[in-house]
């Protein structure tokens, strides 16, 4: 008899610049009954891709990535994360993007690494971006339309909410400067941590480990982010691999409306959203763990279903019985019994901090659209 296990493993890669990366790897394993001490991989569903949020990392000493891994590869599916440069335990100046197109050309360059090897030849890939890893694994897909099975978006940064876009003038006035103070964390922004992560213990969790950037956003990476955006909501029409994107309703560090215009104007025929009544912007990592098993149980379904499947070219899938859909075919979690649960604490503002680093100010309200 075999019990499945998850093999945790770290490796540091060099890329083409010649920075040091970090990467770490969860990978379904099976133990003999018989023999308790070995565990050795098995053969994995499919493959999944992390593309972490901006400041943030992804191996086990966040608890929200180390969570993802070990969910998806207790499920079957064998796990690989990378910490973009400067960010977690990567080398590079502290959550400076001198070119966004960096982290698109590290990450393409070992995921496909990964795909590559032998064992993993034929199996069936998948992005997992969250937040700005939404807007990564989106250009992944641009930079490779045909290669990826699907993505998973959870609260992807791919669009600037009309309620927070900079004024044009504004914008010329930091760009004549971000060659000459590039590094300056000169751009405001209200506590993102305490705006993401509704679960107090949770929060305080994250906001005590050292490798995430806690620190204001430097003034070219505050203009590569939102250029970035811009470049996506002008081209979202572009997008034509499967994908499931899921926000919560009660977002206020990536506005819902983004997901619900990648959902409409993408041009994949296979598609889903899934919006979260009460929840915030952590839906993997911030939220009590009722919710927490409720949002990995929709990716997992999902995926599920496509790693059964070989062609890129898929209907959507069935309806579940535990939503159900909105008239314009956007799902939204039916809830019940679990609404004490989800419902949204009070905060102390309504003035919300997008990861780009630029403020504005939001009302927030439910509604079937």
């Amino acid at each position: 008899m075999t019990m499945m296990h998850v093999l945790y493993e770290e490796e540091y890669i060099q890329n083409s610049r010649g920075v040091k990366l970090f990467t770490c790897r969860w990978l379904p394993s099976s133990t003999s009954k018989s023999s308790s001490s070995s565990s050795s991989p098995t053969s994995p569903r499919a493959l999944v891709f992390i593309c972490h949020g901006y400041g943030m990392e992804c191996s086990g000493f966040m608890r929200g990535r180390a969570e993802c891994g070990m969910r998806l590869a207790t499920a079957g599916y064998a796990v690989f994360g990378i910490d973009y440069e400067g960010h977690g335990r990567s080398m590079g100046a502290r959550c400076y993007i001198k070119k966004f197109e960096n982290i698109i050309n590290d990450c393409d360059d070992f995921f496909k690494s990964v795909c590559a090897r032998g064992e993993y030849r034929g199996k069936s890939r998948f992005l997992y971006g969250e937040s700005m890893g939404g807007a990564v694994a989106l250009l992944l897909h641009k930079k490779d339309p045909t290669f990826w099975t699907g993505a998973v978006l959870v609260a992807p940064m791919c669009k600037i909410s009309e309620k927070v876009k900079p004024h044009p003038v504004v914008v010329n006035l930091l760009t004549k400067v971000e060659e000459i103070i590039p590094k300056w964390k000169i751009v405001p922004t209200k506590d993102v941590i305490n705006s993401a992560f509704k679960d107090p213990i949770k929060r305080e969790q994250v906001r005590s480990n050292k490798l995430i950037y806690q620190d204001k956003p430097r003034l070219k990476t505050a203009l590569e982010m939102l250029r970035v955006s811009m470049k996506l909501e002008d081209t979202l029409h572009e997008v034509t691999l499967p994908f499931f994107v899921l926000h919560g309703e009660a977002d206020v560090v990536t506005d819902p409306e983004v997901s619900k215009s990648l959902y409409e104007q993408a041009n994949s025929r296979d598609k889903t959203i899934r919006l979260y009544p009460g929840m915030w912007h952590g839906l993997t990592s911030g939220e009590p763990d009722d919710n927490i098993e409720i949002v990995f149980a929709d990716i997992i379904t999902w995926l599920e279903r496509r790693s059964k499947e070989k062609h890129h070219d898929r209907a959507v899938s069935a309806q579940s019985p535990s939503q159900s859909y909105l008239s314009n075919g956007i799902e939204r979690l039916a809830i019940s019994a679990t609404m004490g649960t989800l419902r949204t604490p009070q905060r102390q503002s309504n003035s919300g901090s997008y990861l780009c680093g630029l403020k504005g100010r939001r009302s927030f309200r439910h509604s079937a659209m």
